[in-house]
């Protein structure tokens, strides 16, 4: 049961009061005044109790019983088919049905089907976890903005702005197995920026007793380039794509840019882009040997090189 966010009674105190009014012989005023409320709204549970007992003590739903413009029925089991088994827009469903596009959409949300991601159950998580180190690594670039002041997140002034200040990548390989990360702000996310950063990382990688065997990203045209698939050929290295709307597949990585920019990128104040970055190497040091990581038992991603 539900109250009402402004009620003064419960439900047993409103049952209480009417039978002082009906059984005891109080007076309407003096019940109402013994429970802090008005005569009015005594007299309305008093009506209540005795038309419907106890189910009339219980608050009944503020929805209107009837509303004037709402879509007939018939027309929102049509929107419905269309929408599950056309799997149609809400706007060619308007075209289609020479109604207004907002009406549809109002249907649509109100049938818990706006968005054609909720038209089929949700997927199972697919997790999954290589073996051995450098069995498979995941890539991916995030961009963050430049800036030459502290911005609104510290200071809460949007009106001072770096604007044309530009953008720093962030890119970022990390080992399926031991969440190992190799990161890196590079001015772009071009074809070559992306190969090269990569002959880096898996470099970085090898110093740790680490062989890349295959690598993984989405499908972001510096991944799907010549210059990628040439230096994956040079280096041996397999590269696998993610289905495409399907980021998830490539969720080691993503993940890992949610930690680094809630504890890295916007986790201090600093005074620009380029402070910021130097803090990256501290921070990265910190991730790779000290941070305890949820997936690993709480060790730190180095440790699990050891076993």
């Amino acid at each position: 049961m539900e109250l009402h966010g402004n009620a003064r009674l419960t439900p047993i105190q409103r049952r209480e009061m009417v039978l002082r009014i009906i059984k005891d012989g109080w007076s309407v005023v003096d019940a109402a005044e013994a429970f802090n409320v008005t005569d009015k709204t005594a007299r309305k549970w008093r009506d209540r109790y005795q038309l419907d007992g106890d189910e009339g003590l219980l608050d009944a739903s503020s929805a209107p019983g009837f509303v004037a413009n709402r879509t007939p029925e018939d027309w929102e089991a049509t929107i419905e088919d269309l929408r599950r088994n056309g799997r149609m827009t809400s706007t060619d469903i308007a075209r289609v049905l020479h109604l207004p596009v907002s009406t549809v959409c109002a249907v649509l949300a109100r049938l818990g089907i706006g968005k054609l991601s909720q038209l089929d159950p949700p997927e199972p998580p697919n997790r999954y976890c290589r073996r051995h180190p450098g069995e498979l690594v995941h890539v991916d670039a995030k961009k963050l903005a430049r800036f030459n002041r502290p911005g609104h997140r510290v200071t809460g002034n949007r009106r001072q702005n770096s604007k044309g200040a530009g953008y720093d990548v962030v890119h970022v390989c990390i080992d399926d197995t031991s969440r190992l990360a190799y990161v890196e702000v590079l001015p772009d996310e071009c074809a070559a920026t992306a190969a090269e950063f990569f002959k880096r990382a898996v470099a970085w990688f090898k110093r740790f007793g680490i062989k890349v065997r295959e690598v993984i990203s989405d499908n972001g045209s510096c991944y799907i380039s010549g210059d990628w698939a040439i230096m994956c050929n040079d280096l041996k290295i397999t590269h696998i794509r993610t289905r495409p709307y399907r980021p998830r597949t490539n969720g080691k990585a993503e993940r890992f840019i949610q930690t680094l920019l809630r504890q890295w990128a916007y986790a201090a104040v600093y005074q620009n882009s380029s402070h910021r970055n130097r803090a990256l190497i501290g921070w990265l040091d910190f991730y790779n040997h000290h941070r305890p990581h949820g997936s690993l038992g709480h060790r730190p991603p180095v440790s699990v090189l050891a076993d």
